[in-house]
Formats: structure tokens, C-alpha cells, sequence
């Protein structure tokens, strides 16, 4: 029989990838999901509900190997306290009710793999480079960042082999990132936002996917790793690549950072500000980066 991987937030972009990377590599996959849906022949759906503190136990207690994708979008709405605290609560509580679960029956996981961000070294932009060791920021990404990954070191505590995926801006095909970023460039009024100095670490989902299958099937990974392409691509190279693809040159001013501010308010600072951020280490373990051309990539995602 295949082992089975079971997903959180396994419905959203990331996870639609991932599901059939993870078929084609020969698992089964499952999904918790807040609605009740029927098994297909290639998915199985478990319920779930966070506001009710429910799991269908079934879902973890079947499982080999558990990813955690959920978690609210940063940049979806306003942060007022609610949604920062909706933020937050979407990431650690799933952990908190999956770790319940594996400990009241002292169910032991191949592997456990979370998602995580780069966001956990902070809101700054400069020539510093991170890495996994370089120190987590107080800021409220960061300070989400460590609460997530707590919650992940807290099914480490049970013996199981524990990764941490760190994500930069993740690029897709009409998803993700893209998705909110391109229709003003479409119409041919993209503009350079802030300084445009900020960097972006990104990655193609393809890529993030296979780093999440590497985690389940390389033992060696364990703890966090940063999955981004080190190229320091800033805002402004990113949004004169996608103004040239679609086939004019940046003719608005630069966005400035107080409108910004007076739009965004406090969220502004994850458009404002941006690190340099390493990926030594998951290439060191033989990882290797199918679509590390920037212009290449965004070519094969907007056409």
C-alpha cells in the first residue's frame, strides 16, 4: 500500500500542486477540510473545524506523514487586531488540535512538515543576508513566524522527525502572489512600489512542491530550511520584468511609501520592505532549483 500524507490547507493553491506532485510520486494524499466533501478516486476528505476545536481523528491516525499548509493570507485584509490574531490562530491551532491527537494515541508520524516563512527574520530591507541560524524578529511577522514553528517543534517533542519550510513569494501560474499583483500591469499601469530597492525572495511552486516531498523522503532534513531562490531580485526588477512581458515599459512614478501606509496601514510594511534571504543550506542537501530565471519563470506563468 502507498503511505498516506495527509494535508492541511490542502485546497488552496500551494496544496493543489503539492496533491498531484505527491500522487505522481506515489503516495495517497488526504485533506482536512472544513466542508464536508466524498472521497474521489484520488483524494480523501476528513473534517475538521477550528473554531469548534474538532479533528476527525481518523485523519491523523491514518496518516504517515502530516504537511501544514493552513493558515489565513498575510496580505488578504487589514490588519486590525481580529485578523492578526486570525493570522496567527489559522497556523499554531491546527497543530495544536493534530498534536492532541497523535498524543492521546501515542501515534507516531513518519514525518511532520510545516510551512513557515521568511517573514520570521523580520521587516527590513538591507544588504544583510539570512539564514536559518540568523535570529528571529520581534515584529508581528516575525513574532507569527516563531509561534508557528513552535507549534511544529511541539510534535518534534514527540519524537517525530520535524521540518520547517521558511517560503519567500511563492510564483504560479494565475495564483498566488501573481494573481493580486498583475492585473494593473496587465492594463498596462504597473508601477514600482516604495524605493523598489525591497527585496523578493521568490520561488515557483513546482519547486516549493518538490522541496515538500524531499522532506518526506529525505530523512536528513530536519528543522528549518529557507526555500527561495538567492538571486536578490528587488521589487523594482520584478515589476519591470512583468511591465516588459506584457509588452511596455514602466511609465507611473514610484508608489509612494505614505500612500502605501494610508491604503494598507500597518500591512503596508510586507510591500515596503523585503530581505536578502540564503538557500545554502537545502541546496547543500542536493536539493536543486528547476526555475531559478527569474524573467524565464514569469514568462511561463503570465503567458
Amino acid at each position: 500500500m502507498s503511505q498516506n500524507v495527509l494535508l492541511t490547507g490542502g485546497s488552496g493553491f500551494i496544496g493543489k500542486y503539492l496533491t498531484d506532485i505527491l500522487i505522481e510520486a506515489g503516495f495517497s494524499v488526504s485533506v482536512l477540510s472544513r466542508s464536508d466533501k466524498e472521497d474521489t478516486a484520488r483524494v480523501t476528505f476528513y473534517k475538521w473545524d477550528l473554531k469548534k476545536n474538532y479533528i476527525d481523528e481518523n485523519a491523523v491516525l491514518n496518516a504517515d506523514y502530516i504537511i501544514h499548509l493552513a493558515g489565513e493570507g498575510i496580505v488578504d485584509k487589514r490588519w486590525t487586531n481580529k485578523r492578526k490574531k486570525a493570522i496567527l490562530e489559522s497556523r499554531t491551532k491546527p497543530v495544536d488540535l493534530i498534536f492532541s491527537v497523535l498524543e492521546k494515541h501515542n501515534k507516531k508520524l513518519e514525518a511532520f512538515v510545516s510551512a513557515s516563512a521568511v517573514g520570521i527574520y523580520g521587516a527590513f530591507t538591507s544588504h544583510k543576508i539570512c539564514k536559518e541560524e540568523t535570529p528571529p524578529a520581534n515584529d508581528f511577522l516575525g513574532t507569527v513566524c516563531q509561534k508557528w514553528e513552535s507549534a511544529a517543534d511541539k510534535i518534534g517533542s514527540l519524537n517525530i522527525r520535524t521540518v520547517k519550510i521558511r517560503t519567500g513569494i511563492v510564483l504560479g501560474k494565475d495564483e498566488g502572489f501573481l494573481k493580486k499583483m498583475t492585473p494593473s500591469f496587465k492594463s498596462g499601469f504597473g508601477a514600482i512600489l516604495g524605493s523598489g530597492k525591497q527585496y523578493l525572495p521568490w520561488i515557483h511552486v513546482e519547486d516549493l512542491c518538490h522541496i515538500y516531498l524531499k522532506s518526506l523522503q529525505d530523512t536528513q532534513l530536519e528543522g528549518p530550511y529557507n526555500a527561495c531562490i538567492t538571486d536578490n531580485t528587488t521589487n523594482s526588477r520584478l515589476s519591470k520584468i512583468i511591465a516588459r512581458i506584457y509588452g511596455y515599459s514602466i511609465w507611473l512614478p514610484k508608489v509612494p511609501p505614505f500612500v502605501l501606509k494610508i491604503l494598507l496601514g500597518e500591512m503596508s510594511i510586507v510591500i515596503l520592505t523585503g530581505q536578502r534571504v540564503s538557500s545554502e543550506k537545502i541546496q547543500q542537501i542536493g536539493f536543486e532549483f528547476q526555475d531559478s530565471d527569474l524573467e524565464k519563470t514569469l514568462i511561463n506563468c503570465l503567458k
